[in-house]
């Protein structure tokens, strides 16, 4: 297993909660539920896991593993559920029926609102009823919905096109609104009705079907009878236990630590229907009280389109506490109550939120310690006079010499800065060479590092691959007059080794101007696990802007006026490769069998214009 992966599960807590293993690009690998977090997650550490096949998966994918702490063992279960279908690890079990619960949508703002069937709730204005377990339930509620009172069930499509009314309304099921055949006032009370019965105003529907089973009993029409007390249960069961989703017990809670240096850790946990259904976790640097700082949270949080519950619980009260309540309850459209919890229920959810918060802010402080005690350790191995706290690296992807692209990206204080990201394109000449593509590279980041505005010159340089590429990125620099100010150093990776049974992968390897032979780094250190990610993330950014590329000559000929498909087709094949056709002379292409001398002259020249503006600009393009 990777060793950041076993560093930081000693931090994980003893209690109860969900872990999710993610790959090198963040996405879920395999999510699980655990009585005691720490002791789970561990087991899989050990040599052959816990003897799942998925775990030979685990082993080469995952890079990173995050939790979730919960009160209870049950809410672990809802809340691996939630992930899981929300995350869809790919590890994970997938069973067909693991959806949402259905929901009925009513949106009045319509001409002639209708039932939808739906799975997800959006804060979209309309209303929502359930969620009903049953499938079967709620459709069969539904069309005994529409029997008592007669709604349209049809899709607009369908609606706007009616000529004339559909079986629906000869069975008396539908009062044909699409033809005119009920007025709005009518049709709004038949809504009206059908919203009291699904929010459990129900009493009269029943009373009369009651009197109505009754009366085919004494008349022995009893299978007349037993028709009539299904429908009673199910509307038995749909008013007793279902109801306007606005008003199910849904609640946000916010809990926060404070660390120290102005660091804290908030954890929101979103409670839907009185279950635990997801988690997030933001970590800070501020200096505001909490009273600024929990309305600030409130604020952002619930910007957009995010669903808004009745209830928010936080452990102080807001500034501006009633100002943040009515800009709820205009995107809510209800009322929304931000409190604070004293007791009970309420009060168990916001320590459960705050104990995420702190479990949060003491995996960061372990984090951010591990990253300062590897910018210590590269400072004594590279013999720098600091701690490198800006570190660059560099990487070159091409295939087969065509397309040769670079990626830099920057670590800063242990952590990518986007905003340092550069992508390069290597000129054709460079395209087949590994080692004058690292020297291009090299120097035009340094380049950029020495002229632009918000850039700036690392601490430490890295370059993925050998003594020839750091020979390579060595030249650059001391072409730049840089020498002395930017240490240099390689990163070479692993390697198998030995024949048979005997193979094994060596080390990552340092490579270092001052050294004959490359360093081997300890497997799991501080230092070899932030080269290993600074250098994987290089490796991930030139590989996205090199498939970017892929393809993009094709692009430009069909830009040009007369090619088209085939035409396009005719060139590649005819030259048998995107370079030879991007380096072919006017007489070359005017040579083409099939292809009319105006059309070559246009080919020609836009590839000419697209190669001069690759030259003279200086091809960067930031994360």
């Amino acid at each position: 297993m990777n060793a950041a992966i076993v560093a930081k599960v000693a931090g994980f807590p003893t209690g109860p909660g969900c872990y999710v293993f993610l790959d090198a690009e963040g996405r879920a690998l395999y999510a699980g539920k655990a009585a005691n977090l720490r002791a789970r997650v561990r087991s899989y550490l050990r040599p052959g896991g816990d003897g799942r096949y998925l775990l030979r998966f685990l082993e080469k994918e995952a890079r990173d593993v995050e939790f979730v702490a919960t009160a209870t063992e049950q809410e672990a279960l809802l809340l691996e559920h939630t992930i899981c279908r929300q995350r869809k690890p790919r590890f994970n079990i997938k069973l067909k029926d693991d959806k949402s619960f259905l929901m009925l949508r009513l949106d009045r703002r319509e001409d002639w609102p209708w039932f939808r069937l739906v799975r997800r709730r959006k804060d979209d204005g309309a209303e929502y009823f359930g969620p009903f377990a049953s499938a079967k339930s709620v459709r069969r509620t539904l069309a005994f919905l529409h029997k008592v009172v007669p709604l349209r069930d049809c899709r607009d499509g369908v609606f706007r096109n009616r000529s004339r009314p559909c079986i629906q309304f000869e069975m008396g099921r539908c009062p044909a609104p699409c033809v005119g055949r009920v007025g709005r006032d009518a049709y709004a009370q038949n809504l009206a009705r059908a919203v009291d019965i699904l929010s459990g105003g129900h009493g009269p529907v029943l009373r009369g079907l009651r009197d109505e089973m009754r009366a085919a009993s004494e008349r022995l029409e009893f299978e007349r009878a037993a028709a009539l007390k299904a429908q009673i249960e199910a509307l038995e069961r749909i008013g007793e236990t279902q109801h306007v989703v606005r008003d199910a017990g849904d609640v946000d809670v916010l809990g926060l630590h404070r660390g120290g240096d102005g660091e804290a850790v908030a954890a929101f946990l979103l409670f839907r229907n009185g279950r635990l259904e997801s988690a997030r976790r933001f970590e800070l640097r501020t200096a505001l009280p909490d009273e600024l700082l929990i309305a600030d949270l409130l604020s952002r949080f619930y910007a957009g389109d995010r669903f808004v519950p009745g209830e928010v619980l936080v452990h102080a009260e807001p500034d501006e506490s009633r100002l943040i309540e009515d800009w709820l309850a205009q995107k809510r459209r209800a009322p929304v109550r931000v409190r604070v919890p004293r007791r009970g229920a309420s009060r168990r959810h916001l320590e459960l939120a705050t104990e995420n918060a702190r479990l949060g802010a003491h995996t960061a402080q372990e984090q951010s310690a591990a990253r300062g005690d590897a910018a210590e350790r590269l400072m004594d191995l590279c013999a720098l006079e600091a701690p490198p706290l800006c570190i660059h690296c560099i990487d070159v992807s091409t295939t087969q010499g065509r397309e040769t692209v670079a990626s830099r990206v920057a670590f800063v204080d242990g952590a990518p800065d986007k905003s340092a990201y550069r992508r390069f394109r290597i000129a054709d000449e460079h395209a087949g060479d590994d080692f004058a593509a690292m020297e291009e590279a090299v120097g035009r980041s340094l380049r950029l590092c020495q002229e632009a505005v918000d850039d700036r010159l690392p601490d430490l340089l890295v370059v993925d691959g050998g003594q020839g590429q750091l020979a390579a990125a060595q030249r650059a620099a001391i072409a730049l007059g840089l020498r002395d100010d930017v240490p240099v150093i390689g990163l070479a990776k692993s390697r198998l080794r030995g024949f048979g049974d005997t193979r094994a992968r060596s080390a990552e390897r340092l490579v270092l101007p001052s050294t004959a032979s490359p360093l081997p780094l300890a497997d799991g250190a501080p230092e070899t696990l932030l080269l290993a990610a600074l250098r994987d993330e290089a490796h991930r950014f030139a590989i996205t802007f090199h498939r970017k590329l892929r393809g993009k000559l094709t692009s430009a000929l069909d830009d040009i006026e007369g090619v088209g498909p085939s035409r396009r087709r005719l060139l590649l094949s005819h030259f048998g490769s995107v370079d030879a056709l991007r380096k072919a002379d006017l007489d070359a292409l005017r040579a083409v069998p099939g292809l009319p001398a105006a059309v070559a002259e246009r080919v020609f020249g836009a590839l000419a214009e697209r190669a001069v503006r690759a030259r003279d600009r200086d091809d960067v393009t930031p994360a």
